[in-house]
């Protein structure tokens, strides 16, 4: 049986709209006052610190690290920052770090380090591949080029800085072939772990389109940290291998990148650059065999080649992409890529902040992160 249609005055039909628009308008006040899906909602703006270029002209700023103590000439909270590239912009032959210190926003230059370092194998071009300790010695790793060019690449190392900003020795290996990526670490004080990704191995000069080799590896190196002395190796371990790794004339190499463990250090993420995705691997700490490329966690989607990575005080991920000036936020327990937020819209490249993100640090406090942008040479806070 048909219902007879209900008729309203024009007066009622005016007063149903706007309870209408007034529960509309709450429910999007309510929804503006919701708890944040994830971090980057968090993050409101974006200020440009300093130009990362010293005296002698090195560009490129790649590995950036916030200083845990107060050691020798960093204070907690300083911003580390080092570059790849020299003067002349050749890749592969930077060798200066730099140290911002965000309460006199002054710079300074904390290390700079001999272009032949004999203990280095090729030479000197410092990397993504940087830290620092609780005992205040600084490792930063090199991936060393002669003339900008991955025909001249050397195997490198990991160079041991001390706190006042003086070489102290390097570390060679086998294992080492290009540390490549920004670090994962865990520091006990007296003892330290850290991960470094390894891209040089199979990679060389080559003619057209350089071919991939799947021999990048992440290293695990598991250090003795002596009172007042140098840390040093006291076991090695490759935890992953098979990683693709690839020459590349814009940006020297392109492989696996970023490492982050989880909060309870029981899986370590990797940004596999070549597969554009991000994979996982089990009980870093203890394994003593490699897990190959581990289990895949997310891939394609919002990442675009993914490069630096971190953990977010809400144990997501931060991803940068290569390919793009954004940072994408993952929950590493769904896998599920949450959002991708432009921190970079230099329409110089195409697309806008191609090319320009990797190094990449959360603030002391939680509540926003450090990058670079090294087409401007440019170290820049989000919070």
């Amino acid at each position: 049986m048909n219902q007879p249609t209900r008729k309203f005055s024009p007066r009622a039909a005016r007063a149903l709209v706007a309870a209408a628009a007034g529960a509309a308008a709450f429910a999007t006040a309510a929804s503006a006052y919701a708890e944040p899906q994830g971090f980057l909602e968090t993050i409101k703006h974006h200020t440009t610190l300093i130009n990362t270029v010293p005296e002698n002209g090195d560009q490129n700023p790649y590995a950036v690290v916030v200083a845990p103590v107060t050691a020798g000439a960093i204070k907690q909270g300083d911003v580390l920052v080092g570059n790849f590239n020299n003067s002349t912009n050749l890749q592969g032959t930077g060798s200066t770090i730099i140290n911002y210190r965000p309460d006199t926003k002054q710079m300074t230059v904390f290390a700079t380090v001999p272009r032949d370092l004999k203990e280095c194998p090729g030479g000197i071009g410092l990397s993504t591949a940087m830290t620092m300790l609780k005992s205040g010695y600084v490792i930063v790793g090199s991936t060393p080029s002669n003339d900008g060019t991955t025909g001249t690449k050397g195997a490198g190392c990991l160079i041991v800085i001390d706190p006042q900003g003086k070489i102290a020795s390097a570390i060679t290996s086998p294992n080492i072939n290009d540390p490549w990526g920004n670090m994962a670490v865990v520091d006990n004080g007296t003892s330290a772990t850290l991960f470094v990704s390894n891209a040089g191995f199979g990679v060389g000069g080559a003619q057209g389109t350089p071919p991939v080799f799947k021999q990048a590896t992440v290293l695990r190196l598991d250090l003795d940290v002596p009172a007042g002395k140098p840390p040093v190796v006291k076991k090695e371990t490759v935890v992953g291998s098979g990683f693709g790794a690839q020459a590349d004339k814009g940006v020297f190499l392109v492989g696996p990148t970023g490492l982050a463990l989880s909060n309870d250090q029981k899986l370590l993420y990797v940004s596999d650059a070549i597969g554009n995705r991000i994979t996982e691997i089990d009980d870093p700490m203890t394994r003593d065999t490699s897990a190959g490329v581990g289990r895949q966690l997310t891939a394609d989607g919002l990442l675009h080649r993914p490069l630096a990575m971190v953990t977010a005080p809400n144990g997501h991920l931060l991803v940068t992409n290569a390919l793009n000036g954004q940072i994408v936020e993952i929950d590493p327990a769904t896998g599920k890529q949450i959002y991708a937020r432009w921190i970079d819209t230099d329409k110089a490249q195409s697309p806008p902040g191609n090319g320009d993100l990797f190094g990449l640090a959360m603030t002391p406090e939680g509540d926003g992160f450090y990058y670079v942008e090294d087409d401007v040479n440019t170290l820049v806070l989000a919070k």
